[in-house]
């Protein structure tokens, strides 16, 4: 949810420099993770527990999410994935360790695949100010997911970057699908987090801008109407952070693996990198109807990669792996540009042959593995085991 304020470290001026120097674009991740009983596959309420182990090396980037049976990290800004992938390996290693050492388990999943009590809030003044405002909009253990944050030149190219993004974003969904259980049981959703988080007013397409003054306007009123205390809870599915020279994609699952994460990381850099440029050239978004965009992000929570997506050029339902590819073509000079191709074509390889997340639990389920093992599964991919 990133409720707070985000936790995406300041670049550094080095880094900076280096990116500047060649035209290239930083990146991080946030990851919010869901903390499960050492025994039981249910969600419990261990983050305090859990932040009194984490090594201090480790501490600023590690957060309290809205509910005690969650917790968040969020890497460093990095310009080359390698550096990325390092930073989170330690992280969800550090934290899983962490989580064990306060008899709970890390599991990075979308929301709670197994029954068990609703979790109580964290004890933060912002997050009762937000229950007494909105009501038991989470209730459950929570729903976790990725936001990447991408490096931008400046507010108004950002606004124009936001306005291109909205046809792609339901494909990057469909490709971080990670919760199809709740409760115990299959939803018939891949995602079944988006739709338990499309709850809040604020949760949607970004709407298409005029401009920042009318990005502005747009928070401003949606203050004014009690829809949101802050500009934290502008929950789009890419905005401009509020903290940050980024734009942050955050339509997505927490996924299993870090190839998962990897892969969303890279492409999401390389489609903005790929829609700065056409702002410079000139390009206007496609002013795609809301109606439709909420459609295109439906189908992708409810199908995942496995089945149909919505191709919002041409109207019409498509596979959804084929609109992942196009999306792969279409962005493919700047994963050269950042180095980032081979890794992209290998992880890309890996996504189809193993399947989301979503998929790989129902594989298992299929097999007869129990709720419990599937969540022991998670748990052990989640800090790299499998």
């Amino acid at each position: 949810m990133t409720t707070a304020a985000e936790g995406t470290t300041t670049i550094s001026p080095e880094l900076a420099e280096r990116a500047e120097q060649h035209d290239l674009l930083t990146l991080g991740i946030e990851e919010e993770y869901l903390l499960v009983d050492a025994v039981e596959p249910r969600g419990v309420e261990a983050v305090e527990a859990v932040l009194a182990e984490v090594p201090e090396e480790l501490r600023p980037s590690v957060q309290h999410e809205y509910l005690r049976s969650q917790i968040e990290v969020a890497s460093p800004p990095q310009l080359e994935l390698t550096g990325l992938r390092e930073a989170m390996v330690s992280l969800r290693t550090g934290l899983a360790d962490a989580a064990e050492r306060a008899g709970s388990r890390l599991v990075a999943v979308g929301c709670g695949p197994a029954a068990g009590p609703s979790s109580r809030l964290v004890d933060e003044p912002r997050y009762h100010r937000m229950r007494e405002r909105f009501g038991d909009l989470s209730p459950g253990q929570g729903v976790c997911g990725t936001h990447v944050h991408v490096s931008i030149p400046d507010e108004e190219t950002g606004v124009q970057v936001l306005n291109l993004l909205r046809p792609w974003l339901p494909t990057l969904q469909a490709a971080t699908a990670n919760s199809p259980l709740a409760g115990g049981r299959d939803t018939g959703y891949a995602s079944w987090r988006s739709m338990m988080w499309e709850r809040w007013p604020t949760v949607g397409p970004t709407p298409y801008l005029r401009s920042h003054e009318h990005y502005l306007t747009l928070i401003a009123d949606l203050q004014a109407s009690g829809a949101m205390l802050d500009e934290g809870m502008l929950y789009w599915y890419a905005r401009l952070s509020a903290r940050y020279p980024t734009v942050e994609i955050r339509m997505g699952d927490v996924m299993p693996t870090l190839d998962d994460a990897m892969l969303l990381a890279a492409l999401a850099r390389a489609l903005v990198a790929t829609l700065v440029a056409e702002v410079r050239a000139g390009r206007e978004g496609p002013e795609v109807s809301y109606p439709l965009l909420t459609a295109a992000h439906w189908r992708a929570a409810k199908d995942g990669l496995e089945g149909l997506g919505l191709d919002l050029a041409t109207r019409e339902t498509r596979p959804a792996w084929r609109l992942l590819r196009q999306l792969v073509d279409y962005v493919h000079p700047q994963l050269e540009r950042h180095g980032d191709a081979e890794l992209v074509t290998d992880l890309l390889e890996r996504l189809r042959e193993r399947g989301t997340g979503a998929a790989r639990q129902r594989a298992l389920l299929a097999k007869g593995t129990p709720v419990a093992g599937v969540v022991d599964w998670l748990a052990r991919t989640t800090r790299g085991e499998m």
